[in-house]
């Protein structure tokens, strides 16, 4: 006959024995806890030895070696907790069985629940029914049955994975996307999880079967695996799938392989290595196919070759401040990243920018602290514009700056001493293709000296001086000094005052500022010697960024001279909520006239072209800026940028406009850029894009698709039209499906 005892109403134990100290609530035989090392769990006061439990009904039999426990129980052992609504626990055998809403929370955090779970004593191994995880990131994993091998590994059989919610109001409505399979195995040590037979489904139906799959488990930071695919289809490469696999190398160093197979042309194959060092990193791309060339509608004409770009850089930390770094950028081919679509091309890569469409290699050493700066670089070009020729564009070696600021105030205001020296190489001439290209070096040495006085009017009074003195060493020269080496010097000079009062008024939920703001600059009449080059000043437009600058011109080649007043009115609205307008309006005034401006930019007579800007944010979500530039004569647009940003809860997008009469290449230019999706109904929204030459009455790029989006996925189906004539590219159509799957797929490789 057994014996059992009862505990009722709500019993709670605390002890410091093993699982099997829950018989301390009668008498009967308790056992010490296991010796075995046990790693530190969260502080919850019962140490690596306590164990807890509470319930409504407590009952032990001791013929059997049972102990029961009923209603609302939870243990408390080691960090994990577990919830039920009856736990058994077999003294003989160790095996403990809960039923009933059975939850686990591991001392990870991790969330198991299950119809019926058994555990062994550490309450770590067991089989259940009904099993279901939550994982990091609101991961749900499910399955009919699932084996508990340890706290690392779970085994499940028949199981659904998602990062998308269950509908609550039926569960059986299928998520966004989901795997299935006939087995699956978490393993939190590996990080991973794997699935045998594994069918992903999208709403419910069913697009994709691998007989062997996995991904990173969603608390792996960084993890080898599929990234997102790219799927395009296109007349010129037929139809291309492009699926990367990230490499894990170690927790420094990862590559990912990326195979782009097309239907029309052969394999591209495409790498990204990244390398981080204790003083520094390398990121290097590299493509390669072996093709003969494509024209615009896809069809391969001449003989096969090898196809290849490089995209590389690294920056390395050396003592005593410095530090140093290349940029390799080189394709094989201009058209090469147009004709297979390689992205994110013109990126910052080293010191110098590279320009759109333009190719820049560099290797390059700084040294910087607080009080100075000094770079010594070498650097090279590649054009892939058309009509670009190599032999033109300059080898510049090398491409020297530095600056030096003393340490206190010199006669009260700040002094910087500054330096600067380039020496730039050419094969071919620019203008005269039989002649060689002019070979120049220039060297640099000056001083800029600012103070500033704030009086308690508000007004502000800031003088100025600057002077520099340039060395050139020319050679290589175009007629009529052609075979002559030439040298040529020069000192040039500035003394000026800055002028500004700001007023301020506040009115009710809003401070408003008008600022005048006026410059007087004094130099000697520009002179410049007809043999100096202009290398770093051609590109220059006449705005807001350079309306109170003495010196207009971005290089050092040209300088501007004379005796000048730059005045301007700047008016701001700034609200509490962070709402605000700003509005400036300026001109430039001089002695006489400088031809040294070209005409195009509005600098040349003595009174310039009137500037006119502003930005701001008047409603929540609505941004714009814009510029402009206006004829002193009659008001007539010169040149004007404009832009408009949205974002709303269900619509988001900009529009950029600009009009140029004459750009730096000296035709008239007019372009409508935008792009944009809207939302229209729940997840379902559209997605357009567009690029319009209003001049040439021709639309240079088109995009237009539908997409779908919630917390677990971003479908997208774009059509993309190119209307660009690139020699032998001409127009193009395509279409792209661009999918995204949380936690699938670029699992922390950003990292």
């Amino acid at each position: 006959m057994s014996h059992a005892r009862r505990l009722s109403g709500r019993a709670g134990l605390l002890a410091g024995g093993a699982l099997i100290a829950l018989a301390a609530a009668a008498p009967a035989t308790a056992q010490g806890a296991p010796t075995a090392p046990v790693a530190a769990a969260e502080d919850d006061g019962l140490g690596a030895r306590g164990f807890y439990l509470e319930s409504d009904l407590l009952i032990q039999d001791d013929a059997n070696q049972m102990v029961t426990a009923r209603g609302d129980v939870e243990v408390r052992y080691r960090g994990r907790t577990v919830r039920a609504g009856e736990l058994t626990y077999d003294i003989r055998s160790g095996v403990i069985t809960a039923r009933e809403n059975v939850v686990i929370i591991d001392p990870s955090g991790g969330v198991s629940f299950a119809n019926v779970m058994i555990l062994d004593e550490e309450l770590r191994a067991g089989v259940a029914e009904g099993f279901s995880a939550r994982l990091a990131g609101n991961v749900k994993i499910a399955a009919a049955t699932a084996v508990r091998r340890s706290d690392a590994v779970n085994e499940l059989n028949k199981a659904i994975y998602t990062p998308c919610e269950i509908c609550a109001a039926d569960p059986t409505h299928p998520p966004t996307w989901s795997i299935r399979a006939d087995k699956v195995v978490q393993d939190r040590d590996k990080q991973l999880i794997y699935y045998r037979n594994a069918v992903i489904e999208l709403f419910g139906v069913p697009v994709f079967y691998a007989p062997v799959f996995w991904h990173p488990d969603p608390s792996a930071e960084r993890k080898s695996g599929l990234l997102q695919p790219k799927i395009v289809a296109s007349a010129r490469r037929g139809l291309s799938y492009e699926q990367p696999y990230a490499w894990i190398i170690s927790p420094s160093e990862d590559l990912v392989i990326s195979p782009q197979l097309n239907t029309n042309v052969n394999p591209f194959l495409n790498f990204q290595w990244r390398r981080r060092f204790t003083n520094g990193q390398i990121n290097a791309r590299f493509g390669y196919t072996y093709e003969r060339d494509l024209d615009g509608d896809g069809d391969r004409i001449g003989d096969l070759t090898s196809r290849s770009y490089v995209l590389a850089d690294g920056l390395f930390d050396l003592e005593n401040h410095w530090r140093w770094g290349f940029a390799a950028e080189r394709a094989s081919e201009d058209l090469v990243f147009d004709k297979y679509d390689v992205g994110d091309v013109y990126a910052q890569r080293g010191l110098v920018a590279s320009d759109d469409k333009r190719l820049t290699s560099q290797i390059y050493a700084v040294r910087q602290d607080e009080r100075s700066y000094f770079s010594v670089a070498a650097i090279s070009f590649q054009g892939l514009r058309p009509g670009d020729n190599d032999r033109t564009f300059p080898t510049i070696a090398p491409f020297i700056e530095g600056r030096w600021q003393p340490e206190g105030p010199v006669f009260g205001g700040r002094l910087r001493v500054q330096g600067s020296a380039v020496g730039l190489t050419r094969e071919q001439s620019q203008f005269v293709a039989a002649q060689p290209g002019a070979d120049s070096r220039r060297a640099t040495a000056g001083f800029d000296w600012r103070s500033t006085y704030t009086y308690a009017s508000g007004l502000r009074i800031s003088p100025f001086a600057q002077a520099r003195g340039d060395v050139y060493s020319l050679s290589d020269l175009a007629p009529p000094n052609a075979g002559q080496d030439e040298t040529v010097t020069r000192a040039l000079g500035v003394a000026g005052i800055d002028v500004s009062y700001p007023l301020f008024r506040r009115d009710g939920d809003r401070t408003i500022v008008l600022e005048p703001l006026l410059q007087v600059a004094l130099s000697p009449d520009t002179d410049r010697d007809p043999l100096i080059p202009d290398e770093d000043s051609t590109v220059l437009e006449f705005d807001e960024t350079n309306l109170m600058r003495a010196d207009k011109f971005p290089g050092f080649d040209l300088y501007e001279g004379g005796q000048r007043i730059n005045a301007g009115l700047r008016a701001t609205a700034l609200y509490d909520d962070g709402r605000g307008i700003s509005v400036l309006v300026g001109r430039s005034f001089r002695a006489k006239d400088d031809t040294q401006f070209p005409a195009r930019s509005g600098l040349r007579p003595k009174a310039s072209d009137w500037i006119v800007a502003a930005e701001g944010a008047p409603i929540d979500g609505l941004s714009f800026f814009t510029r402009a530039r206006f004829d002193a004569a009659d008001w007539g647009v010169r040149r004007m940028e404009a832009g408009v940003n949205v974002e709303f809860n269900r619509a988001r997008g900009f529009v950029r406009y600009l009009r140029d009469n004459q750009d730096i290449t000296g035709v008239q230019r007019e372009d409508i850029d935008f792009a944009g999706e809207v939302m229209i109904a729940g997840n379902w929204g559209v997605t357009f894009a567009g690029v319009r030459d209003v001049e040439g009455d021709i639309w240079r790029r088109q995009e237009f698709g539908g997409l779908y989006r919630d917390d677990c996925l971003d479908l997208a189906v774009v059509w993309v039209h190119e209307e660009t004539y690139n020699r032998s590219l001409g127009p193009s159509d395509s279409v792209i499906l661009r999918l995204t799957l949380a936690t699938l797929g670029d699992k922390g490789y950003r990292q």
